[in-house]
């Protein structure tokens, strides 16, 4: 059976007012470890005080594309990925493995708050024991990796208060018709 190792982990982050609402996109190819992975995200967004939809996909592949579709509306001001990939017999293992990531990746540098916790195994019983909400809870772990995500973006976008000057754009120009011409 797989062991942990001990590591530090930062306080899940807590919203109170503007509470972000996320979107847990999630592949079932095996549903037990699914069930239990989602179940650890949605109890570290509720947690928070955060809202989420959730979405379902075929497989691990599919997961950064649909949460590139689901950008396209802003509704979303972060995303939870879930799935498990399990090591076959074949090289599909490593594909899967490294296009989803790697995809998963590229939309985070576009600025997009993902938590990644589609789970990379070797057998079945590392995938339980790392999708287990009450043990590893790496459903958990993506959803407040994503909430951690979300507060430094609100803490490094925070809009001015008003103070300094406006850019030229900002600036409304009140016209009045004076004898037939206009002016500024």
């Amino acid at each position: 059976m797989a062991q942990a190792e001990s590591h530090h982990s930062l306080p899940a982050p807590k919203f109170d007012d503007d509470a972000p609402h996320l979107l847990i996109v999630i592949s079932p190819y095996y549903k037990d470890i699914a069930d239990n992975l989602l179940a650890g995200a949605k109890a570290a967004i509720t947690g928070s005080g955060a809202t989420y939809d959730v979405a379902e996909v075929p497989g691990a592949l599919e997961v950064p594309i649909a949460i590139r579709l689901a950008c396209n509306n802003n509704k979303y001001q972060g995303y939870v990925a879930l799935g498990c990939i399990i090591r076959g017999e074949t090289t599909h293992y490593d594909t899967v493995c490294n296009d989803s990531s790697r995809g998963l990746s590229e939309l985070g540098l576009q600025g997009l708050c993902i938590g990644n916790g589609i789970l990379t195994v070797e057998n079945r019983d590392q995938a339980d024991v790392r999708a287990d909400y009450q043990g590893q809870n790496k459903g958990g772990g993506a959803a407040e990796a994503a909430l951690h995500l979300i507060a430094l973006n609100n803490r490094f976008n925070k809009p001015t208060k008003g103070i300094g000057f406006k850019p030229a754009s900002e600036n409304i120009i009140i016209a009045d018709k004076i004898d037939g011409k206009t002016t500024a």
